[in-house]
């Protein structure tokens, strides 16, 4: 799916000092007006007209990205831009790579595509969505390789990539974002819900509503955001007295997860509460509870990790984490924006922490 820009204007942004400063720095470097490396801090401030505590943050930010290394004796060598694309000069292309059909990705996530189409066309930009399931496989590099080339994009951002895919895009050079949780040995830019923060508030909120017996339910094939997720529950619950966790690693159908549930029930320590992953399994976990002759939240206690607007139509209406899906098109469109104007992000994951939504099933 390519979706055009539909405006002919660019809507004004506001920059701060410093962001300006550090954009004059790189069409200095773009142009060839430093080439080897920077003068000196005062013949900048001079050039620039900037005070001196503004520069040095802009010269900080374009190490920190990449442009510049300090050298020993202090000195600012310019880097060699490997990453430079091909389409320079041209109209920017973000390419969106997803295992699934836009139709098919959890409501959360389309609406941030649809955000982010809204703002990269307001750059005057285009936006370039791709399902390719073979390119997060265990061996992608075929997939890809062929992908880039009839598809070449200024940068990708890709959702829910694994280890595989993300070392192909390190040693390819190719300005790309994560819109999820990388490898702890990938460094590449990331952005996604902070699960850790969220779960280990999620372990205290039950916690505080007497519940001792606690489930998580995750996918079998748990990575990123889903180990996460395990870590801050267990995080929450191992400072809190008499608490026990079991973890309820389903193959994502619900027979396997209805089994699950009734094994937990007829075990020495039955759950009394909850916290669920993935917002379709939340279902499939209320259900089956009630099937059981559990009554919620009276029996047990349930929160929902993920948002989805049907959960907002459940009786009782699921308590859940939701985040602003227009702050993530933001946040994520200035990343974009960003690596595409330089090439570079620094590798650190950015983490948004979502709202709890009390509900009436705790």
């Amino acid at each position: 799916m390519k979706i055009a820009s539909t405006s002919p204007l660019v809507l004004p942004r506001r920059l701060s000092l410093v962001a300006q400063t550090a954009q004059s720095l790189r069409e200095g470097v773009r142009t060839g007006l430093w080439r080897k490396q920077l003068p000196g801090e005062r013949e900048l401030c001079e050039r620039l007209q900037v005070s001196r505590r503004t520069l040095r943050a802009a010269l900080e930010e374009l190490q920190h990205q990449g442009w510049l290394e300090v050298t020993q004796r202090h000195r600012r060598r310019i880097r060699t831009r490997r990453h430079t694309t091909k389409l320079e000069g041209q109209k920017r292309v973000v390419g969106v790579l997803s295992t699934w059909p836009f139709l098919k990705l959890h409501s959360p996530m389309t609406l941030v595509v649809d955000a982010l189409r809204d703002q990269i066309a307001a750059d005057g930009g285009t936006l370039e969505f791709h399902a390719n399931r073979a390119c997060f496989s265990a061996q992608p590099a075929q997939a890809l390789n062929k992908l880039v080339q009839n598809h070449p994009a200024t940068v990708w951002l890709v959702i829910g990539s694994k280890e595989p895919m993300q070392r192909w895009f390190i040693r390819h050079h190719l300005p790309c974002l994560v819109a999820g949780s990388c490898a702890p040995s990938i460094n590449l830019p990331s952005l996604d819900v902070d699960y850790r923060a969220s779960c280990r508030h999620a372990g205290g909120v039950l916690w505080r509503k007497g519940h001792r017996r606690i489930a998580l339910v995750v996918p079998q094939d748990a990575y990123g955001g889903d180990v996460a997720s395990e870590e801050g529950l267990r995080e929450a619950l191992e400072h809190l007295s008499g608490t026990h966790l079991q973890v309820l690693r389903h193959d994502g159908t619900s027979p396997h997860l209805c089994a699950l549930l009734d094994a937990a029930l007829r075990g020495p320590n039955p759950p009394t509460a909850y916290l669920v992953a993935r917002s379709l399994q939340v279902l499939t976990v209320m259900t089956h509870l009630m099937r059981r002759g559990k009554r919620i939240p009276q029996d047990v206690a349930l929160i929902a990790r993920d948002y989805e607007p049907f959960l907002q139509g459940t009786s009782p209406v699921v308590a859940h984490y939701a985040t602003n899906p227009v702050q993530i098109a933001r946040r994520i469109s200035m990343a974009v924006r960003q690596l595409a104007e330089t090439g570079v992000l620094p590798p650190h994951a950015i983490r948004l922490m979502p709202n709890f939504v009390a509900g009436e099933t705790v």
